[in-house]
Order: C-alpha cells, then sequence, then structure tokens
C-alpha cells in the first residue's frame, strides 16, 4: 500500500505535471459586444487548433432541488444570440433534473489552447419542429441508439443493450425512417453570465465575465481575479 500511495503522490507532484501558459492576453477592448459573438471567436479558433479534437465537447452541470449537482460531457449542437443548444434522452438524469431545477453550468475546456469558456444560466426544452429537424440529421445508428438507451437506467448487462439495438435495427433498415422518441429531445440554454478565461503564467489568468443586465438591455463585463 506504501508504494502505491508514494507513486500516487509522485505522479501528482505539482513540480512534474504544473505548466506555464504563455499565451496573448485577453484585453476588454479586444472582446465581442455580445457573448455570443466572442463565444464565436474562441469557438472558431478552438476548431482550427489541430489539439483539440471535439471543440464542441462541453461539461454540463445540473443539480437536484436540494443541491446535490451531477456533471457529464455533452456535445454542443447549435449557439447563437439565443443560447447553446444540445439534445439528450429527457428520462435521463440530467433530463429530471433539469426538469425540476433549470439552472445549469457549461463548461468548454479548451485546455491545449489554455482556454475555457464558463456559461451559467437556465435551461429549457426546445420545440419538437427543431429537434426532429436535428434528429434527422443523425447517423441511422445514433438515432436507433436514441431508442435503444433508457439513458442513465441501471440495465443487467451490455447483452441487453446490444439486443435491444439490434431488434430496432432490423425494425428500421437502413434508409427507412426513424421516428423521432417522445422521450428525446433538446435542451436551449439561455446564459446569464459567460466567463471567458486565458490561462497565463504565474497563474495570472485572464477572467472577463459578461453579465446579463437586469433590465434586459445588454451585458455588462467584469474582470474577475484569477
Amino acid at each position: 500500500m506504501g508504494r502505491v500511495t508514494e507513486a500516487r503522490d509522485a505522479a501528482l507532484d505539482p513540480a512534474v505535471m504544473r505548466e506555464q501558459y504563455r499565451t496573448a492576453e485577453l484585453d476588454e477592448s479586444a472582446l465581442a459586444p455580445d457573448p455570443a459573438g466572442q463565444f464565436a471567436r474562441w469557438f472558431e479558433d478552438a476548431a482550427a487548433s489541430p489539439e483539440i479534437h471535439e471543440p464542441n465537447a462541453m461539461v454540463v452541470s445540473t443539480a437536484t432541488p436540494d443541491g446535490r449537482p451531477s456533471s457529464r460531457t455533452v456535445l454542443l449542437k447549435h449557439y447563437d444570440e439565443r443560447g447553446f443548444v444540445f439534445f439528450t434522452n429527457y428520462a435521463s438524469r440530467k433530463g429530471g433534473e433539469l426538469a425540476a431545477n433549470p439552472y445549469v453550468s457549461l463548461l468548454f475546456p479548451w485546455h491545449p489552447v489554455a482556454r475555457q469558456v464558463i456559461v451559467t444560466g437556465t435551461a429549457a426544452r426546445v420545440g419538437r419542429d427543431e429537434t426532429a429537424a436535428y434528429f434527422r440529421t443523425r447517423p441511422h445508428g445514433s438515432q436507433l441508439g436514441a431508442w435503444a438507451s433508457a439513458q442513465s437506467s441501471v440495465i443487467g448487462s451490455r447483452t441487453e443493450l446490444l439486443s435491444r439495438y439490434e431488434e430496432l435495427a432490423a425494425r428500421y433498415p437502413r434508409g427507412e425512417q426513424v421516428p423521432v422518441p417522445p422521450h428525446w429531445g433538446g435542451f436551449r440554454v439561455t446564459p446569464d453570465a459567460v466567463e471567458f478565461w486565458q490561462g497565463h503564467e504565474n497563474r495570472l489568468h485572464d477572467r472577463l465575465r459578461y453579465v446579463a443586465e437586469a433590465d434586459g438591455a445588454g451585458w455588462r463585463v467584469e474582470r474577475l481575479s484569477p
């Protein structure tokens, strides 16, 4: 046990793991007028980076009404001035928690370029027309998977999951339209704050946060201490 602990401590040695970020400063004068515009700039940079495999991968954090949090990685499918959209099984853990408590946080961890974007806001279901339009763009296998998996529920084995998938594949062969599951759809996260984090040396990071004005008249920008 002692050797295991020593190995673990060595692996977590700050001298080994610490990284000095050498990046350009993020200045208020260089920001877009609103967070959607700034996010578009940074997302374009992340998508162009060969080191970032899935720039639209984000950590979605939800919580129960009594404050018990949970997080998971989800793919962003659309964003604009109205917010950030992802799709899921409404009966999943995150779907249930958002139904009971709509407050949500999104984190885009673009570590290779020393950037993060943190979104806080509220989630609401998108319309069924929007869900159906997106569902039709998914690969055939992913459409079947949305039916096969009762997401977040306990199952006996992987064999059980694969058997369900094969049944669906026989019912809806490739080329045949798969109906949109009634329990599946999108959430749009409307932000009330969006933070843009740029890493720097000596932990003197830039943290600029857009905060929605209470009267809906736009956004103000705050600089946060790192």
